[in-house]
């Protein structure tokens, strides 16, 4: 009979974009609750820093998703100081310009092309790289989408059609993945309480297809990021493809 005390699994590692806030900072707190080393990226280093809170499992790295160069510098850290990656969170984002699609600069649309699909294309990209290359080889990358990437809202036109992009690139990879046990899924968030969603109402309530304005149902970010923790923790054999989490009561069929 062997009595011996198997060895401790290796923690998990994950890379947060946008961590220094909302989302990003709400997950990356779960995913270190929960026993994994987290890599926390953003533009910002003294929010990350907030974020992390002193953690030694925590990794601050200022990085802008959308410079090539700083996402290859976030990965080759990410691998000095942990060994692999196991979970990418493509959360970085913004809702870009509000308008119809003819009152659009090009570069407002390219702004928010650039952070929303380049971003979440780079870091995939980076992430596939060191997923292959690793042993055991394989690893899970999760994208947060957005309700708009079903259906939108007034006058988000540039928001909306990178959020139809972000799920074409979501199936693409998980497909691409296959392969190499690389999985990719989406999380589509509706109305969490963060700092995007006040800007949305702007204090007056959002505007809604019949052009009035309503105060919507929100729900606190802490509960979007359980859901981002329930798809990283499934098993190697599972894959969340696609998950919607709204408020409830929120106008999301038809958007009131």
């Amino acid at each position: 009979m062997d009595n011996r005390t198997p060895a401790p699994e290796t923690p998990r590692t994950a890379v947060i974009t946008g961590a220094g806030s909302g989302i990003g900072r709400a997950t990356a707190r779960a995913f270190l609750a929960a026993g994994f080393r987290v890599v926390l990226a953003g533009r910002r280093e003294t929010e990350l820093r907030e974020t992390a809170g002193g953690s030694a499992d925590a990794l601050v790295l200022p990085a802008d998703v959308t410079v090539p160069d700083d996402v290859e510098r976030l990965f080759a850290a990410a691998i000095g100081a942990f060994g692999r990656v196991d979970v990418l969170f493509n959360n970085a984002g913004t809702f870009g310009p509000v308008g119809s699609i003819d009152e659009l600069s090009i570069e407002d649309w390219n702004r928010t092309l650039a952070v929303n699909v380049t971003g979440t294309m780079l870091c995939s990209a980076a992430a596939v790289r060191h997923m292959k290359a690793q042993s055991p080889q394989g690893g899970r990358i999760i994208n947060n989408g957005s309700v708009s990437a079903h259906t939108p809202r007034p006058l988000s036109a540039a928001y909306t059609a990178t959020k139809h992009a972000v799920t074409g690139l979501t199936k693409a990879i998980d497909l691409d993945g296959r392969p190499f046990g690389i999985s990719c899924g989406q999380i589509d968030i509706g109305n969490a309480a963060t700092e995007l969603l006040a800007g949305i109402g702007g204090g007056q309530g959002a505007l809604q297809a019949d052009g009035t304005r309503a105060v919507e149902p929100a729900f606190p970010a802490e509960e979007a990021a359980a859901a981002v923790l329930f798809m990283a923790s499934a098993p190697a054999s599972a894959n969340v493809r696609s998950l919607v989490v709204t408020a409830a009561g929120m106008p999301f069929g038809g958007r009131g």
